[in-house]
């Protein structure tokens, strides 16, 4: 059995970021460090962390005053940054550099007195964080279907802005008909969202014209994950989310003579080793990669962890 795998997969710059923040935050400052939320949307992560002493709350008055606290690479608040200084809390903010953009973006729009379409998902972590950093009236829309029953201010004040981790395909037409019906709003273009978002639905895509089966390696509550399986299913191909290669299910497999393995930007390399190995133990495999982008964006420590920096 042919296995490919896509280029690049697994762990972003932002999400490495987050991580070595909070592992580094451990060595400066010793457990317990307080994280609110899972740091990234993966358990493996979150468990592996929680082992060296990282403690992980949803709400911040769960936080003892005074702790040292890590804020998740999905961005907070101000209502939640402004409790945690009520709180004396000692914060380390491992938003992903290309959220806090997004924020900057809307903030600047709002400041022109422009009402802002945020287009993502209800409930995710960025979308609450990315509305509580904007002042002023904020819609939140995830298809296109909803913008012919959106109802706004002033139609000549609008800007939208996006959700990092969406598919760009997803996006687009979500814009293209808010500018059909809003022609003169404003916004960042589809280039703008998230890099490796973009290289991993890419090489998606790529891998699912390839193969029999898609595997994709990831959180069930990772927004990026998602969107990769949907991606490569839309190709026509059987496609599938899992969390590790325990969730494999051999009957998948059957007829298929190559599989793809892509990974979330939260999933970690050592998982979908496992999984390579795990499909060894079914059957005899060759092991190859596509061809795609090699990465190599890598973000700035906060200043209170540079020196730490190796």
């Amino acid at each position: 059995m042919r296995v490919v795998l896509a280029q690049p997969r697994g762990f972003c710059a932002g999400v490495e970021r987050a991580i070595e923040i909070v592992e580094r935050a451990l060595e400066k400052y010793g457990p317990p460090i307080y994280v609110r939320h899972e740091i990234v949307h993966n358990r493996h992560v979150v468990e592996r962390l929680h082992a060296k002493g990282a403690r992980f709350v949803d709400e911040i008055d769960d936080i003892p005053p005074g702790s040292v606290t890590i804020f998740s690479a999905h961005g907070v608040s101000s209502a939640i940054e402004e409790r945690a200084a009520e709180l004396g809390l000692r914060v380390i903010d491992a938003t992903c550099p290309l959220v806090s953009k997004v924020h900057i973006e809307g903030q600047r729009y709002a400041g022109e007195g422009r009402e802002i379409i945020l287009v993502g998902h209800a409930g995710h972590p960025e979308i609450e964080g990315t509305m509580g950093r904007i002042k002023g009236r904020v819609r939140l829309i995830s298809r296109p279907e909803a913008v012919a029953s959106l109802q706004v201010l002033d139609p000549e004040k609008l800007a939208f802005i996006t959700q990092t981790t969406l598919s760009v395909d997803d996006t687009r037409a979500v814009i293209d008909a808010l500018k059909l019906r809003f022609p003169t709003v404003v916004g960042p273009d589809t280039k703008d969202i998230c890099y490796a978002t973009q290289n991993r639905q890419r090489a998606a895509r790529e891998l699912a014209r390839r193969v029999d089966v898609v595997l994709v390696v990831g959180a069930p509550n990772s927004s990026n994950s998602n969107r990769l399986r949907e991606i490569a299913s839309d190709s026509g191909v059987p496609s599938y989310l899992i969390e590790d290669a325990r969730a494999l299910e051999p009957e998948w497999l059957e007829g298929a003579s190559s599989v793809g393995i892509t990974a979330g930007a939260s999933a970690p390399a050592e998982l979908v080793e496992e999984l390579i190995a795990r499909l060894g133990e079914i059957d005899a495999i060759e092991l190859s990669q596509l061809d795609g982008v090699r990465e190599n964006v890598r973000f700035r420590m906060p200043k209170e962890l540079q020196e730490a920096q190796s």
